[in-house]
């Protein structure tokens, strides 16, 4: 038996033929001790399940915000609801619009809420009130943000970004400036290490509060990147830098890091092909979120349903997924997360529903979660292979406690010999039933190929971790 790279990250290439690989619902870990002899340095990890944390009605959820440590604004259609750590929900009041994201910034004492409406809302948690914004200066914002007392926001349809006054809510139709280094439109804005992100379609550009008594922030010199934003909700703040969903004047579909005020470009040439071939790019919404060490930026596509992943702590691409009643893989059902009360929560984007992301719940609120790796290729020059067995490295012993669906696990085998374009039926091999530590799972006869991939696929709600595989194969002739 021989070991074989089985273990890595999404990279299905524009050609199949060159590289078909798939992790879906798994995410690659690095050992920080080495690998242990005959193993890889990596391993698969199940991602997290959806645990159900709160199920408010409205609609799908738009936005989380943590006010503070005890409480916590969530948006569900046009409601607006005040969350306690427990999970205890009070309707304060409705908005205007009933879908879409929307966005939320706080002062400590009130929180401003934008959804790229007219009109401006703004939360009172101390009070339990949700109040319109009455200032006519005010015209409609996508985003907004708090920086040095002040709420920031972009002013839909043009280039300039607004401020309010100091630690308040009122406008001054004159404290506005414009991203001035290039006249495109100001698509986004974010705050990060007290410096102020400017997102327009083809340049970004960083600004500061340098205390000017006329208005407060001024552009940092140098810092202008050459770089726009493909969609207003896919900023975000991970790892101790920016990332975002990136257009220029050349193109677009790019996801890119800031290394100080240099882009770096985190996307992979798999990844850009994919994006490439969804019908919109525009409406993709990003959040982010840590847990045991592995830092991730999740980028949503709504309108071509599917869902991206970097990780930050190995700099490897996956993809989450849900499937839907028809057997048809989805994107993740987390539209957005906040951190609240020592947990991850992310609302669901169809329904009410408010989630805990647990590595120890297996379930996405109960539906099985199917965990799906592609392995590369398997090729010996041109020659058939002769696949006698294959196993399958991996935590095993992991069946549940009791009767039904888990208490004797299995994963799926099938394979294509035509690069992955078309696939063989599925092969069943058991994970181990609780306590069965030393199950070995494996497959034999195999047939024979020139090239093979290989797919395995578990939905049992149960611990996964891969480690490798072995395969024990002869060549043959050409």
């Amino acid at each position: 038996m021989a070991a074989f790279p089985f273990v890595g990250a999404s990279y299905t290439a524009r050609s199949k033929a060159f590289d078909s690989q798939r992790c879906v619902n798994l995410y690659p870990e690095v050992s920080e001790s080495g690998p242990a002899p005959s193993k890889s340095v990596l391993a698969l990890i199940g991602t997290p399940g959806l645990a159900l944390w709160a199920a408010l009605a409205g609609g799908g959820v738009r936005g989380l915000f943590r006010f503070s440590a005890a409480q916590a604004v969530a948006v569900v259609g046009g409601n607006v609801y005040l969350l306690t750590t427990a999970g205890a929900a009070t309707l304060i009041g409705t908005i205007g619009t009933g879908t879409g994201p929307v966005s939320m910034a706080s002062n400590g004492s009130v929180v401003m809420l934008v959804d790229g409406s007219p009109t401006a809302w703004v939360i009172t948690p101390a009070s339990n009130t949700l109040a319109a914004l009455a200032d006519a200066e005010f015209t409609g914002a996508d985003v907004v943000y708090f920086l040095d007392g002040y709420f920031v926001f972009n002013q839909a349809g043009t280039g300039r970004f607004q401020i309010t006054g100091l630690y308040g809510t009122t406008v001054d139709g004159l404290d506005f400036a414009t991203a001035e280094g290039a006249p495109d439109l100001l698509v986004s804005l974010l705050v990060d290490h007290r410096e102020l992100w400017l997102f327009g379609e083809t340049t970004t550009e960083v600004w500061f509060n340098s205390g000017n008594v006329d208005f407060p922030f001024e552009r940092i010199q140098g810092a202008f990147i050459e770089h726009g934003c493909a969609a207003k909700f896919s900023p975000g703040k991970l790892d101790n830098t920016v990332y975002w969903l990136a257009a220029d004047d050349n193109g677009q579909g790019v996801v890119l890091r800031a290394s100080g005020y240099q882009p770096q470009r985190v996307s992979t040439h798999a990844l850009e092909f994919a994006i490439a071939g969804y019908e919109r790019i525009d409406d993709a919404v990003a959040w982010v979120y840590q847990q045991e060490g592995h830092s991730f930026y999740v980028l949503n596509f709504p309108t071509a349903s599917k869902t991206w992943v970097f990780d930050a702590a190995t700099g490897l691409w996956h993809e989450r997924a849900w499937r839907d009643t028809n057997g048809i893989l989805q994107r993740h059902r987390g539209q957005c997360h906040m951190a609240f009360g020592g947990q991850n929560l992310v609302g669901d984007w169809e329904t009410g529903n408010i989630y805990r992301l647990d590595l120890d719940v297996y379930t996405d609120n109960g539906a099985a979660i199917p965990r799906i790796r592609s392995c590369p290729h398997l090729a010996a020059d041109g020659r058939w292979q002769f696949f006698n067995a294959l196993q399958v490295d991996m935590e095993a012993g992991v069946g549940l406690d009791g009767a039904g669906q888990g208490t004797d696990p299995q994963a799926a085998l099938r394979w294509s010999d035509d690069g992955g374009f078309s696939w063989a039926g599925e092969r069943w091999a058991p994970i181990g039933a609780i306590g069965q530590k030393r199950r070995r799972v494996r497959w034999r006869r195999l047939g024979k190929s020139r090239d093979r991939v290989f797919e395995l696929t578990i939905t049992d709600p149960v611990k996964v971790v891969i480690v490798g595989a072995t395969v024990e194969a002869m060549a043959g002739a050409a």
